[in-house]
């Protein structure tokens, strides 16, 4: 057998099924599709030769993981704050900040301008 060497693609799969999502990719060790479900509080994932058999296997996962949060209590769904940190370098993080303070004046402005 000739083995074949791949590059990763900037294509990213995602599956739904009813609210949930799943990052769906191929597994060159089991020479299957592994799905992630996203967002939840716990792993959840799942494998499958079709896309057929990778939604049955997801619902399937899903609800063995909803049945487990439901018994311990736990909620299924990460919570999120809205924020996040990123790192930029800092002369693009000064512009960034002036440019944020020059719109946060002209709002001002305008505010202003609007009560008169």
């Amino acid at each position: 057998m000739k083995m074949v060497e791949t590059a990763r693609s900037d294509t990213i799969n995602i599956m739904t099924l009813d609210k949930y999502k799943a990052k769906i990719e191929y597994d060159a060790e089991t020479d299957m599709f592994r799905g992630k479900i996203l967002g939840l509080n716990g792993g959840a994932d799942f494998y499958g030769r079709t896309p057929d058999e990778l939604r049955m296997e997801f619902r399937k996962s899903l609800e063995v993981f909803l049945q487990v949060c439901r018994e311990k209590g736990i909620q299924p769904r990460r919570s999120y704050s809205g924020k996040f940190n990123l790192s930029i370098p800092p002369e693009l993080h000064e512009r960034l900040a002036a440019v944020a303070s020059m719109q946060r004046w002209w709002d001002c402005a305008d505010r202003l301008w609007i009560k008169r």
